[in-house]
């Protein structure tokens, strides 16, 4: 048996050493908003499917001043998820190459926020023509 102890890596904020691994441990953290609103809407369709009065309080306390900065943080911290997502996007993808040219990562980046707001914005005129 030998008497060397194993090596041990130290895990002493090694991450904090490098902007490209703050940005990653930022986007990583503010996936917890993306499933604390995801609770959020299940809570409502919990409420939803015990009937009007249930769902009526729901809504009445989503009305409240402190629901209303806790959506704002959760859309700044959403919203600042979906932008780091989209930046890294390209660097997961396999090279994408159209008419004998490899796309840029910039291109590829822009192409997800217009189809993201393409997107959005059908959506909203779909939900807004229902309403109508």
């Amino acid at each position: 048996m030998s008497k060397r102890k194993p090596y041990v890596r130290p895990m002493d904020g090694w991450w904090k050493k490098s902007p490209y691994f703050i940005e990653y441990m930022i986007h990583e953290g503010t996936a917890l908003f993306v499933a604390a609103y995801a609770f959020v809407l299940l809570c409502g369709l919990w409420r939803l499917s015990q009937g009007e009065a249930a769902w009526d309080g729901f809504m009445t306390s989503l009305q409240s001043p402190l629901a209303l900065l806790f959506h704002l943080i959760l859309l700044l911290m959403i919203g600042y998820h979906s932008y780091t997502w989209f930046k890294i996007m390209p660097r997961t993808l396999p090279p994408v190459i159209i008419g004998g040219k490899r796309v840029s990562a910039a291109a590829i980046t822009a192409g997800g926020f217009a189809a993201t707001l393409l997107a959005s914005l059908a959506l909203l005129f779909i939900v807004w023509g229902i309403s109508q």
